[in-house]
């Protein structure tokens, strides 16, 4: 029973034309129906996940502070052009990496523009680069995208702890909505991995992040991958703080990385690398090329990636400068801070 409203409010013109209409309570979301919406929005594929799914228990504390009585997950998937992504000009695989994005977060917000016009509680988390910098260098982001979509059965992290799709592969990017509502049957993990397990990933990564035996060293792939992202940033301007002029900047910085950084700032962050993305050849769209000729699409996707002069940034005294220096010695080498709490 609605409480009773004190006479003013029951007297409002909107009170009054609310309560005239008839009013239907929302309840549990059809899986077809919700489907169709999604995919009408712009995303390549859907799947669904229940909050209360065991393999997802460490987001709950956090979906639920975002959107409380979060009982369903929206996992979404949008894929990316895979030539662009495997280019060796850094400008054409960012594009695409942030326009696949912005194709991401605008299924995400007409999505959840249609479920609140039908009565539904549901939040959006960013699709992209997460966002909660207060929090740094902690957990920094709402949901996150990767084990609710491995839950919800699109697809499984690889060696290079990207997930790859079983169509599309690793060339997708992922989006999370949060809903108040169950939904009328939610998806299954997969029962194989389309990961290949041809280490091409491993070959690729210039700061050898990635083991043979699955091993992933995170923090060499942050430092360098996201030298333009925040401990980078930092690092970036403890080093102009650090400098007794512009002479003595200069000697420290060179103008073609203060010209990636100014990109950075005014358009969009640079990855440095995402090679791993790059040269993997799983999933059913994907793969054909490399079943074909496995040594023409090594030569054609892997090598230009391995023969790219370009700057590689590591910390001092790393595994990462290691391998650096003794698998590329063709590229220069640059021992940098990472600007997390002086590390």
């Amino acid at each position: 029973m609605a409480d009773k409203l004190p006479a003013r409010l029951a007297e409002h013109p909107t009170v009054r034309k609310v309560r005239a209409r008839a009013s239907r309570k929302p309840g549990v979301l059809d899986a077809d129906w919700l489907r169709e919406i999604c995919l009408a929005a712009g995303a390549d594929d859907v799947a669904f996940a229940s909050v209360d799914n065991p393999a997802l228990a460490s987001e709950v504390e956090h979906v639920q502070a975002a959107l409380p009585g979060t009982k369903s997950y929206i996992s979404l998937v949008v894929k990316m052009n895979r030539d662009n992504v495997r280019s060796t000009a850094r400008s054409v695989a960012n594009q695409e990496f942030h326009r696949s994005g912005e194709v991401l977060n605008e299924a995400a917000h007409r999505i959840v523009r249609q479920l609140q016009d039908a009565g539904y509680r549901v939040l959006n988390p960013s699709a992209t680069f997460p966002m909660e910098m207060d929090r740094f260098p902690g957990r920094i982001w709402v949901v996150a995208h990767k084990p609710v979509a491995v839950a919800s059965g699109l697809g499984v992290m690889g060696i290079h702890r990207n997930v790859i799709h079983p169509k599309f592969g690793n060339f997708i990017l992922l989006g999370t909505i949060l809903v108040d509502a169950p939904v009328s049957s939610y998806g299954e993990p997969l029962d194989y991995s389309p990961c290949l397990e041809c280490k091409l990933c491993v070959a690729a990564c210039p700061v050898g992040a990635i083991g043979k035996n699955g091993e992933f060293d995170w923090q060499a792939c942050s430092v360098h991958n996201y030298r333009e992202f925040m401990g980078g940033f930092t690092d970036w301007v403890q080093t102009i703080a650090d400098s007794a002029d512009g002479d003595d900047f200069r000697s420290r910085v060179s103008d073609s990385e203060n010209a990636s950084m100014w990109q950075s700032l005014s358009f969009k962050p640079n990855y440095k690398a995402a090679y791993c993305l790059a040269v993997c050849p799983a999933g059913e769209d994907v793969i054909e090329p490399y079943l074909d000729d496995r040594k023409g699409f090594m030569d054609l996707v892997l090598k230009p990636l391995q023969d790219k002069k370009e700057t590689l940034y590591v910390l001092p005294n790393s595994a990462a400068k290691a391998h650096a220096e003794r698998r590329y010695p063709h590229k220069r080498v640059k021992v940098v801070d990472s600007g997390v709490g002086g590390r």
